[in-house]
């Protein structure tokens, strides 16, 4: 299940980054842009969540 979760982000990861791009260079679609950098922010906010849920989980024993 850990493997498919990052496959997901780094899918999630690359596509923010190229809608970001094809909505700089052509000229009429900010839209683009400005749904790419919500797929940024989500991805962010997973790697936080995840992060944050490691580290209150006890140590192993």
């Amino acid at each position: 299940m850990g493997l498919s979760l990052m496959v997901l982000f780094l899918i999630l990861l690359i596509a923010g980054i190229a809608l970001v791009a094809v909505g700089a260079a052509v000229d009429g679609m900010p839209y683009l842009i400005s749904i790419g950098v919500l797929l940024l922010i989500v991805d962010l906010l997973y790697l936080a969540a995840r992060s944050i849920w490691r580290s209150t989980r006890g140590p192993a024993r």
